[in-house]
């Protein structure tokens, strides 16, 4: 990993999750995906993600979470309705954020890819605000990862057709795109 190459951007908050380990040796960081979540499904008041991804969820806490709260899953960054950003994982690590995937033909995407999470659904329009950070994040990774281009970001949807519908209808790609 070259010097230049933050490990933790600036962000609002860091928050390790030991959901995440090294990526195989030569891999090469070129390819950004984007993803959405809201715990429970739809609703964004609390900080249940952070639980999911710090292994802390309690289950009892509301009937969805009996079917998710086993999950070991990761992502890079969460970035909030609001604007805040948490990162959890390292750039340079792995995180475990895109599960069974392919992108050009080349399978496991989380060895080679940084995944940004935005708290919402795929009906639910994104704010403004999360433009705004998605867009800062955007650039400062493409900064560090040259090889992360326009064409190379892409929906959790497009690297898991048919198991996976995020970041969803609702995400504006061309409003998202335009500002990079």
């Amino acid at each position: 990993m070259p010097d230049k190459v933050p490990q933790w951007l600036a962000v609002d908050r860091s928050v390790e999750s030991p959901n995440a380990d090294e990526r195989p040796s030569g891999a090469k960081i070129n390819l950004l995906v984007i993803h959405n979540i809201s715990l429970p499904p739809n609703e964004f008041e609390d900080d249940f993600v952070e639980q999911l991804f710090t292994n802390r969820l309690d289950a009892n806490q509301h009937p969805y979470f009996l079917s998710i709260a086993d999950l070991r899953v990761s992502a890079h960054l969460y970035v909030k309705r609001c604007g805040r950003v948490t990162q959890f994982v390292a750039l340079h690590r792995r995180a475990w954020h895109a599960g069974v995937s392919s992108f050009c033909g080349v399978e496991a995407c989380n060895d080679y890819s940084i995944g940004i999470e935005l708290q919402g659904a795929d009906h639910i329009p994104y704010t403004e605000h999360q433009y705004r950070a998605l867009e800062r994040l955007t650039r400062a990774i493409q900064q560090s990862y040259p090889a992360i281009t326009a064409d190379r970001i892409v929906g959790h949807s497009e690297i898991s057709p048919g198991r996976k519908t995020d970041p969803g209808d609702a995400f504006d790609w061309q409003h998202y795109l335009a500002r990079l």
